[in-house]
């Protein structure tokens, strides 16, 4: 075996593989997309053109990977692979790995002494946005699953900037499945200024001899009758909505051709009579959750089984009879047909789908036959991850589940540390066989993983082949995937094999040069350009929750002063004065309706002198069925009554020019700040409340409390910690302000 050798590249440590070093030598020229099918060594490709670019260039690397676990796999093949100085055991690491999980202190000091960064986009994104560390002297921007570059995704930001930035840009782009459609694949490939595609298939001739033989079987699942006529009573109930809307107007598919694209056609349509003001389209908007409900019901009973249905009717049932439902979920939790089937499916006391079943045989005969096997089974939705765990540990066979952070219902996740120890734990054999909903499709690589088992087939052709090259990248695999005839099973099947031939087909073609992103248009005249806005303003603190949002991106573009934390109220805070909250229309309408819009207001209201809400987005009168009135008397409260500046923008870009406006008047304002707004006269229990009210947390309702325990403002200013944590509704936190506050010297 021949190996790599480079003066960074630890001797005989990565296998020379021909298309590996075509592709790096391509990749040095200029920024490059590499499409490579999984366990064809990505990685390898970035670690040769790392290992260049920091001898040739030196600066630093910056590895960017969607989750923990992907990032703490790139960092471990670096350290393994990778001879810098500083890797002696008495020096300091030249890499380092930072997540959201890693103190903002942390990560900037960790950028300071490291050759080469592993990260999260998100966590480099926030500490773009606050200043943490420049961008200056970053020779290589290696980006894996690379596809994510669209919309609002963490790279497209990181990527602008990181273009406009470093001296010597040059970015690395990979994936293994960038979609079928190729308009997507040029969005990506502008966002991240893609000027070539290195692109390789398993039949390639220089590839072929790295391929593994993987063999593919589709088991068929014929449905049970209980299930079988579940389905029909669905589909009758579906039908009769579909019926309703082309009652009211509006074209609609056939049952058998309902179809996501047809769905979000047909909710366009709805959303465009609305913003017309037709008040039938209110009414569809309602049918259409119903339908949305039921397709979601079918889906469950035709690929899940009779466990996952049994209990999203039970939940639907529920939410009908709350106090707060909706109209869709009332009017469906009281149809008769849908009473019926709760009933019918709550005396179902054994799981009655198949897969179920065929999936432990399946993980059994694979373990009899070869015990060291590790195996992993995808499933769509986390219930099912946990009634295949619960099955196979039944069957004496040690599992486990591998699902995302986000806790839902009753079911905790997983956190991302924990999500890295069970790979750990995989990889080393503790136990056999993974459970994994989507967050365990991208990237991961568990070398003798030889089974994977669809527990359904998905619609997607990036996640069906990110699904299959979790086996067969060391050795051969076989690859299952349980399909359950006449349902969606069977079309996803097709779907995804037909949209996987399109896209190897498309990426053929899109091996020549492709155009760069067109350059943002010029502001008309008279108008604020934002990316040419100077921030000479006071600092914006922006809630570390509207990070995700393009305001921010627009704001931190503008070379706005951003520092990020959380904030108790607002979701902006310009200087010592402006507080902003944003919301965007249907937010607005949605808390007026539903929760305590005034409460949240009057919290806003009470945190700053200067209380601004924006709020964003189409006409609020098209938002929501709500009389015209009723919205304009909610304004004119928060106006009027609460003393709250209400503002209206179109989009987020137009909410940034709002809030830097807001900036530039407050750095622009004449004259010593006023600690308080200006009013002619109070009374002395204004004055006493007003005075109070502006200590740390307290507020108006937490000054009257205060004052009404105590009796005078020198009571309460005499009082220890202890006497004011005993006022009702003050608190440990309040309490504890109150107490710093007038002990801390004036300075």
């Amino acid at each position: 075996m021949k190996y790599v050798t480079h003066p960074l590249i630890r001797p005989e440590s990565l296998e020379e593989r021909r298309y590996q070093l075509t592709i790096a030598l391509r990749a040095l020229d200029g920024n490059t997309m590499v499409v490579l099918p999984t366990g064809l060594g990505k990685t390898a490709v970035a670690l040769l053109v790392a290992a260049s670019r920091l001898h040739n260039e030196g600066g630093r690397v910056l590895v960017l990977a969607p989750t923990k676990p992907l990032v703490e796999q790139h960092l471990r093949f670096f350290e393994r692979l990778m001879a810098l100085p500083g890797t002696g055991p008495d020096q300091p690491s030249p890499f380092v790995m930072f997540t959201g999980e890693t103190p903002p202190e942390e990560r900037a000091e960790g950028w300071r002494s490291a050759r080469v960064a592993f990260a999260t986009p998100q966590a480099v994104k926030n500490d773009l946005i606050a200043g943490r560390y420049p961008l200056q002297d970053v020779t290589l921007l290696v980006v894996d699953e690379c596809h994510r570059a669209v919309g609002n995704y963490a790279y497209v930001f990181i990527a602008e900037r990181y273009l406009k930035e470093a001296k010597k840009p040059l970015i690395l782009a990979m994936t293994a499945s960038p979609g079928g459609v190729r308009e997507k694949i040029q969005k990506v490939c502008g966002h991240l200024a893609i000027g070539h595609v290195e692109t390789r298939v398993e039949t390639d001739e220089d590839v072929r001899p790295y391929v593994h033989e993987r063999e593919i079987q589709y088991v068929s699942v014929q449905l049970p009758a209980p299930l079988a006529r579940a389905v029909e009573t669905l589909q009758q109930q579906l039908g009769s909505r579909l019926r309703y809307l082309t009652g009211l107007g509006f074209p609609v598919p056939k049952p058998d051709a309902l179809t996501i694209r047809s769905l979000n056609e047909l909710n366009a349509r709805i959303q465009d009579r609305i913003r017309h003001h037709d008040r039938t389209a209110y009414q569809a908007a309602s049918v259409y959750a119903e339908i949305m409900k039921l397709r979601h019901a079918i889906a469950l009973a035709e690929s899940q089984g009779s466990g996952a249905l049994q209990r999203y009717l039970e939940k639907l049932a529920v939410e009908g009879e709350g106090t707060a439902a909706s109209k869709a979920s009332r009017r469906l939790s009281q149809d008769p047909h849908f009473r019926t089937l709760v009933q019918t499916a709550g005396e179902w006391t054994e799981e009655l789908h198949p897969k179920l079943g065929i999936a432990g045989s399946l993980v059994r005969a694979q373990m009899g036959a070869y015990p060291d096997s590790r195996i992993i089974i995808f499933a769509t939705y986390r219930d099912t991850v946990q009634l295949i765990v619960d099955h196979l540990k039944a069957l004496g066979i040690p599992a486990e589940r591998f699902v995302g952070q986000a806790t839902k219902d009753a079911e905790k996740g997983l956190s991302q540390k924990q999500q890295i120890d069970a790979l750990r734990r995989f990889r080393e054999g503790e136990f056999r066989v993974l459970i994994a909903t989507s967050v365990g499709e991208e990237g991961l690589d568990v070398p003798s993983t030889d089974m994977v088992i669809f527990y359904e087939a998905v619609p997607s052709e990036i996640r069906s082949i990110q699904r299959k090259g979790r086996t067969g990248r060391h050795g051969a695999g076989k690859i299952i995937v349980l399909v359950t005839k006449g349902t969606s099973d069977e079309a996803y099947r097709w779907v995804s094999q037909a949209k996987e031939r399109a896209m190897l087909a498309g990426m053929k073609t899109l091996a020549s040069r492709l155009p760069r992103p067109p350059a943002a248009p010029a502001a008309p005249r008279g108008q604020l350009a934002i990316d040419a806005f100077v921030a000479t303003g006071p600092e914006i603190t922006v809630d570390d929750r509207e990070t995700s949002s393009r305001v921010v991106e627009a704001l931190s573009r503008a070379g706005a002063r951003i520092s990020l934390r959380r904030l108790e109220q607002g979701d902006y805070a310009i200087g010592d004065r402006v507080l902003v909250e944003r919301k965007t229309s249907r937010d607005f309408m949605d808390t007026l309706v539903e929760r305590d819009l005034f409460g949240q207001v009057q919290a806003l209201a009470s945190s700053a002198p200067r209380p601004v809400l924006i709020v964003e987005g189409p006409d609020l009168y098209s938002v929501r069925n709500v009389n015209p009135n009723a919205v304009r008397g909610a304004l004119a409260a928060i106006a009027v009554d609460l003393g709250v500046s209400v503002f209206f923008t179109r989009d987020e870009e137009d909410t940034a020019e709002m809030i830097l406006t807001l900036s530039r008047r407050e750095d622009g304002e004449p004259g010593e700040r006023k600690l308080h707004p200006h009013k002619s006269y109070r009374s002395a229990k204004e004055q006493q409340e007003y005075i109070l009210a502006s200590f740390p947390s307290v507020g108006p309702r937490g000054a009257r409390l205060l004052l009404s325990r105590f009796g005078s403002l020198a009571a309460v200013l005499s009082a220890d910690e202890a006497a004011l944590r005993e006022v009702k509704g003050i608190g440990e936190k309040t309490a504890r302000a109150i107490a710093e506050i007038l002990r801390t010297p004036y300075r």
